[in-house]
């Protein structure tokens, strides 16, 4: 009777460390995801304000410069080939895509009646912590102001 009490304390007590082990990783997961959605949101608010020729608000740093905006957009860019080979632990990649989109590009059939509005695509990568990563996301999105 005793081992047996003993074998099931002794499965409990793996049990309970499995447990603490899988809520771990799913809190590095999560903290990498939204540091990801946040390179992301902070490129696009840089984005915006350079297409509408405005500063960034006080207090706020610009992650993406206008020299930082791939203006070729059909050059096999590979989101996930990009973010596997990121050594930082944040990076962004902005790509303007409007003139490879289907009825966003000039194909000469009379005179357009405003101007295409400009479409990106922005791909961030981050990791969960930034001195000691154990998990990294991906976030890759379509901007159109």
């Amino acid at each position: 009777m005793l081992v047996l009490l003993a074998l099931i304390g002794i499965a409990g007590i793996q049990v309970s460390g499995m447990q603490e082990k899988m809520a771990a990783n799913y809190r590095a997961v999560n903290r990498a995801f939204e540091e990801a959605e946040g390179v992301v949101r902070n490129a696009e608010n840089s984005v915006e304000n350079i297409s509408n020729r405005t500063t960034a608000p006080t207090g706020t740093t610009s992650s993406v410069a206008s020299g930082d905006i791939n203006r070729v957009c059909d050059d096999g860019f590979d989101p996930m080939q990009w973010a596997q080979a990121q050594t930082s632990a944040r990076a962004v990649n902005v790509r303007q895509i409007d003139q490879c989109i289907q009825g966003e590009a000039n194909i000469g059939m009379g005179q357009p009646v405003d101007p295409a509005s400009p479409v990106f695509q922005i791909t961030g990568v981050a990791a969960d912590d930034q001195n000691n990563a154990s998990s990294e996301a991906a976030v890759d999105t379509i901007f159109k102001l």
